[in-house]
């Protein structure tokens, strides 16, 4: 029988090759969508957490610096950093915490995409990701400077 080759242990060969010609893009799929989704997360919870800290402030002063605390810790609990937040509030009255006012928070953040080298120190590829929250202030509560 000449002219017949061997194959055997072709089939191994063959479903190794395309198993890592699959499972590569894969993980780097599945790394992507949980780290935009762990950012997503972090960032809909600061936001909320940071609404809610916001119009319970005893006074306008102290808002910001709750704000600030709430954000960070919400951010923290998702193991995310708290800088390079692009963080607005925006409020339905002057001052922000009257009564009945609406507090509208809204914070951007961009998630690096994996295994993406940086160029000059940013991050070449980035997904936006962002949160809005509105609170609005205690009707019954005593208006305060």
């Amino acid at each position: 029988m000449t002219g017949r080759r061997d194959d055997e242990g072709s089939a191994t060969v063959e479903f190794a090759l395309f198993s890592m010609l699959l499972l590569v893009p894969f993980t780097y799929v599945l790394l992507t969508v949980f780290a935009v989704q762990r950012t997503a997360y972090g960032v809909t919870e600061a936001a909320r957490e940071a609404a809610r800290a916001f119009v319970t402030s005893p006074s306008g002063g102290q808002a910001q610096e709750r704000m600030n605390a709430a954000v960070a810790l919400a951010l923290r609990d998702q193991g995310l950093p708290a800088q390079g937040l692009a963080i607005t509030v925006t409020c339905s009255a002057d001052p922000c915490l009257t009564p009945g006012a609406t507090v509208t928070v809204r914070i951007n953040d961009q998630v690096p995409l994996p295994w993406v080298p940086a160029l000059l120190g940013r991050p070449a590829a980035t997904v936006a990701v962002s949160a809005v929250e509105v609170q609005t202030v205690d009707v019954f509560r005593s208006a305060r400077p």
